[in-house]
C-alpha cells in the first residue's frame, strides 16, 4: 500500500562556493528572511531563509553553477514513510536513517512534522 499521508518540499538545499554573496543576495534584492544560520553569528556555512533555501558554503566548488545537495521534505508521518521508502530500495545515508539516496543520486531528508504543520502548508495559495 502507497503511503496514505501528505508530504511538502520544506527546503532546497544548494551548495554555493561564495556563501556570504548568497546570503546577501537573497536577503537585500529578494528581501528574503533568515530562519536559521550554523554556527550563528559570523561566518556561517549554512543558512536557511524562511520559506525554503537552504545555502551550503562549498568554497572548492569550481563549476559554474549552484550544487543542488538535497530536497528536505516535511511529512506527517516519519516512521510510516521510512517503511514505505524501504520497499523501494533507497539507500540509507551516513546522516541518518531519514536521510536517503535515490537511485538517480538525488539525496532526501525526511523531517517529522509537527501538528497540522503538513495541512498547514499545503493549504497556502501563494499564487492564486
Amino acid at each position: 500500500m502507497a503511503y496514505a499521508k501528505k508530504s511538502y518540499v520544506e527546503h532546497v538545499a544548494v551548495r554555493v562556493k561564495d556563501i556570504d554573496w548568497h546570503i546577501r543576495f537573497f536577503k537585500d534584492v529578494l528581501g528574503m528572511t533568515m530562519r536559521e544560520e550554523t554556527p550563528a553569528g559570523q561566518n556561517p556555512y549554512q543558512f536557511w531563509t524562511i520559506g525554503g533555501m537552504q545555502l551550503m558554503s562549498d568554497p572548492n566548488f569550481a563549476g559554474p553553477e549552484g550544487r543542488l545537495a538535497h530536497l528536505g521534505i516535511m511529512t506527517e508521518d516519519l516512521d510510516e514513510a521510512l517503511t514505505e521508502a524501504a520497499k523501494w530500495g533507497v539507500s540509507e545515508l551516513p546522516q541518518g536513517r531519514n536521510w536517503l539516496a535515490l537511485p538517480d543520486g538525488l539525496q532526501l531528508e525526511l523531517i517529522q512534522a509537527h501538528g497540522n504543520g503538513v495541512a498547514e502548508a499545503l493549504a497556502a495559495k501563494s499564487r492564486a
